[in-house]
């Protein structure tokens, strides 16, 4: 532990190396440090310095290494609690009456703050606070499992350390391959029998020297009928070999493109069936990396690069077996290059491996930068940032270019030493072999039909030493595709589910609490909604509307409490079943490439034209699609950019009242369009929330002037519900928020301007 090693600090972790003198410096005999956080910010929220430290008696904080030390002597009554809101947390230390002190943190602190606060009420907890204590069991922050003494993570959370990719993950490819078993078993027999047919040429050249060219330079005329026999064998061999190869490539081809495009679906299916938390952590780039390149480059392994691997070793056995059987020790000269060869395989694959893994991730970066540029092309020329992100793009090009090479300064070394061993042992086969026929041990035939085998042989032992290349990329691309296929989504499928074919929409949301890591977004949320009734949910931002509606959705699951639909907890309805009765309209409306018509009918693809019709006219779209060149038929351009903000609102709206749910969200449906618009909008979403259960978010209070009822969220808790008129007379939250907005929007006394006019449009709402 830097500088704090001493009898009198015995907390769980160590101390920053700044502070360790001076916490030496301010213990009292006897006195032990139990825990410390750093309070990383100040009370302008600035980033400090400073160190809370609970001792077995006292509090102590210093702002700074250098600036003495305030302490609090722990007593009965004495509180230390914490809070977060929008990313900062909260450390305050109270009595009954009032506070005493505050300390602010960032969420990265919120672990050492819960381990502050647990060695604080033990100590506060005996009888006599002072006396010497144990260090208190450490907690995890997010499972409450104890750490064990020497760990700073908790077992159980901490992430599992990434494992290399092994060439191994290449087996589990085999779920894949299994449909088409049959076809691969032909294809191997094929390659066994194409490679057999490549053997027979060199076979036949060794009779045809010895009794045809050789005797012929000693004066014995050539037999045609012998010529005819031995070229003709050559000529059907050949043929033969290639009518088996072709078919041998074709059929493993098309088994490999299969394999391929299986693998593309299943991990695509499997990542559209994941929950929005595991999308928050990935980039776009990545994923499409992943499912597009990486299975190519499997793909591609698959149809040639193994295809070659199983003829070269075939191919190795066949020749090896030939030679021991014309000269074994012939054969053995033959075969001194490859004990080498297998060891320098053996050295460069782990280091090709981790290397091809660096670059896979890397090419993610680069694609990365493109996902984010292309669709932000508005944002980046508005903005005049083109040479920022072309500097990005630079950037990260360049690391691309830095690890691929020092991927190739490995390999480079590695394949023409390959090559010079190949070499050096076609040199020892000349000598050996011509030192055997100076004795008479074996003929000039049988070295020349060696040499044939051998160049066969080498070429082989040279592509089987190039494809570590290949196969290292492709191990590290298939682990990248299971990291996907491994993944388990942290919104399951029910294991006995209940069917919820009818919904009446009443929504129960009992004890509702969710977590993003550390940081408590909802705690403790009660609430009932009727069926038909509209609920309007209001807060700063931050407060957790967002994130109680998500999980209403069920984009993700409580951590504490349920979320019950008719009395039916959503976690048991099949997901897809469950989002079938809810309409969600959100801020900014999301339209894929193609027809107006197709986007209309998204939510149920066998919608009739006149369906898609009625529900454009009750979106009031009807108008302006008619407008359009095509109409109903015209393209909506790359994320509905041929469309205005409004328009994109009115298609989604349209969208959401086609398939009639009985539940209807909307998530600040017309914060970002003009106030013509959002009265064309707003008439739009008087048509849809008819009938249906409704939960609306906004910031302008006035698009909430129809809501039943008003829920006030403040750092992810209900502080308010009511009407506006009796919120209002509560002068609470509510009242503040209201009055905070009219202060924006009004330009006179009075009410707000923004509220007054759309009352008086509806004749006094």
């Amino acid at each position: 532990m830097p500088e704090t090693a001493s009898s009198q600090t015995v907390v769980e972790r160590p101390v920053p190396a700044p502070w360790g003198h001076a916490l030496q410096q301010a213990l009292r005999p006897e006195e032990r440090a139990l825990a410390w956080m750093q309070s990383d910010l100040d009370e302008r929220l600035h980033f400090s310095a400073g160190l809370l430290v609970v001792t077995n008696g006292r509090l102590l904080w210093s702002p700074a290494p250098d600036i003495g030390w305030t302490d609090f002597a722990i007593r009965a009554g004495l509180t230390l609690r914490k809070r977060d809101h929008a990313g900062v947390g909260t450390l305050e230390l109270v009595d009954d009456q009032h506070r005493i002190a505050s300390w602010r943190y960032t969420l990265g602190q919120d672990g050492p703050a819960q381990r502050l606060i647990e060695s604080f009420e033990l100590v506060a907890s005996q009888p006599h606070p002072g006396g010497v204590l144990s260090p208190p069991p450490v907690r995890c922050a997010k499972c409450q499992a104890v750490i064990p003494a020497g760990k700073h993570e908790c077992p159980a959370c901490a992430p599992p350390p990434e494992a290399l990719p092994s060439t191994w993950v290449l087996l589990r490819l085999w779920r894949f391959a299994r449909p088409y078993k049959f076809q691969l078993a032909i294809g191997f027999l094929l390659t066994i029998a194409a490679t057999a047919a490549t053997l027979v040429p060199p076979y036949l050249i060794m009779p045809l020297m010895d009794n045809v060219l050789i005797p012929f330079q000693r004066g014995v005329p050539i037999d045609p009928a012998t010529v005819t026999k031995y070229l003709g064998g050559l000529f059907a061999a050949a043929l033969l070999a290639w009518g088996l190869g072709w078919a041998r490539t074709y059929i493993l081809a098309l088994v490999s493109e299969r394999i391929g495009a299986d693998l593309r679906t299943q991990t695509y299916e499997h990542l559209l069936n994941l929950s929005l938390q595991y999308f928050g952590g990935k980039r776009t780039g990545d994923l499409m990396a992943r499912i597009g390149a990486e299975t190519d480059r499997i793909c591609l392994f698959l149809s040639m690069h193994l295809l070659d691997f199983a003829t070269d070793v075939l191919m190795i056995l066949m020749t090896s077996a030939i030679l021991f059987s014309i000269d074994p020790w012939l054969a053995l000269v033959t075969l001194l290059p490859l004990p080498f060869i297998a060891w320098m395989i053996h050295t460069v694959r782990d280091k090709l491996r981790t290397g091809f893994e660096k670059v896979d991730r890397i090419w993610a970066e680069v694609t990365s930068v493109l996902a984010d540029t292309i669709p932000g092309i508005r944002v980046v020329k508005a903005f005049a940032q083109e040479q920022r992100e072309t500097e990005r793009f630079r950037e990260a090009n360049r690391h691309n270019l830095a690890v691929n090479d020092r991927v190739n300064r490995v390999w480079s070394l590695f394949t023409p030493s390959v090559t010079l061993l190949t070499e050096v042992g076609l040199l020892v086969v000349w000598g050996f072999g011509i030192w055997q026929i100076s004795r008479n041990q074996i003929t000039v035939g049988v070295l020349t039909a060696f040499l044939a085998y051998i160049s066969r042989f080498y070429l082989r032992l040279d592509s089987m030493s190039r494809i570590v290349s290949v196969t290292q990329k492709a191990a590290a691309g298939a682990k990248r595709i299971f990291d996907i296929l491994d993944h388990v989504s942290s919104v399951p499928e029910p294991v006995q589910p209940v069917n919820l074919e009818k919904v009446e929409g009443r929504i129960d949301i009992v004890g509702a609490a969710f977590r993003y890591g550390n940081r408590a977004v909802i705690r403790g949320i009660d609430l009932a909604i009727k069926p038909g009734e509209m609920i309007g949910l209001v807060g700063h931002s931050g407060s957790g509307k967002s994130t109680l509606v998500n999980l209403i959705c069920r984009f993700h699951d409580v951590s504490d409490g349920s979320i019950r639909i008719d009395g039916v907890d959503v976690r048991s309805v099949p997901v897809a079943q469950f989002r079938r009765h809810i309409g969600l309209v959100l801020q900014e409306p999301f339209l894929f490439f193609g027809t107006i018509a197709e986007n209309i009918a998204y939510g149920k693809p066998d919608a009739t034209r006149a369906e898609i019709v009625a529900a454009a006219r009750a979106a009031h779209a009807h108008d302006f699609i008619l407008r359009l060149p095509h109409g109903y038929d015209s393209l909506v351009g790359e994320r509905g950019q041929a469309l205005s903000g409004g328009e994109r609102q009115r298609i989604s709206i349209a969208r959401a009242l086609l398939i009639d749910p009985k539940i209807l969200i909307l998530d600040e449906a017309t914060s970002s369009v003009d106030t013509e618009t959002e009265k064309e909008i707003q008439k739009a979403l008087d048509n849809l929330v008819l009938g249906r259960t409704t939960i609306a978010i906004a910031h302008r209070l006035s698009t909430l002037r129809r809501a039943d009822r008003l829920v006030v969220l403040d750092r992810g808790q209900i502080v308010e519900v009511g009407d506006h008129d009796s919120l209002m007379s509560l002068e609470g939250a509510y009242f503040r928020l209201y009055q905070a907005q009219a202060r924006q929007d009004d330009d006179g006394p009075g009410e707000p301007k923004l509220w007054r006019t759309e009352v008086d449009e509806d004749g006094g709402g």
